[in-house]
């Protein structure tokens, strides 16, 4: 999450963030947090339209991994700040858990797959059919077609 995210949660000012981070900065190596370069932001700007503030600022925001966010909570200290480090745990937690279940569910049908034999080719290809996103789920276009005369 980059660093003007993480104030709004946490209900400061991004400076202020900045700040507490920066005088605390041994609790924040390099895989907890970093700098995006001027390209990564340019690219961020254009793909998230909640952060086009961010377009014509002439400081380089800081991301943050899970860690990073979680230890923000810890040295900026308020009753807020622990609301949101419990929220972030707790979100992780469920994105964790979503992401084993999905692996779960491949392993083990992976492991029919092999176990069954080619009666039951037909209904694992409509399974994975089913668990891929395709792109049938478009929209029809709005109006109508035009009566064919015969």
């Amino acid at each position: 999450m980059l660093d003007t995210d993480l104030a709004e949660l946490y209900g400061v000012e991004t400076k202020r963030l900045n700040e507490q981070m920066r005088r605390n900065i041994e609790r924040f190596p390099e895989d907890f947090m970093f700098r995006l370069s001027a390209e990564e932001k340019a690219e961020v700007v254009a793909i998230c339209d909640h952060l086009a503030k961010l377009k014509y600022s002439p400081t380089l925001p800081y991301a943050f991994t899970e860690h990073g966010a979680l230890m923000l909570g810890n040295v900026l200290k308020s009753d807020r700040a622990v609301e949101v480090s419990l929220m972030i745990v707790r979100t992780f937690v469920q994105l964790r858990q979503m992401l084993a279940s999905n692996v779960e569910l491949f392993r083990k049908l992976a492991a029919m797959e092999k176990k069954y034999d080619v009666k039951f080719k037909a209904v694992f290809e409509a399974i994975h059919e089913l668990m891929t996103p395709s792109d049938s789920n478009k929209k029809r276009p709005i109006g109508f077609a035009p009566w064919e005369k015969k």
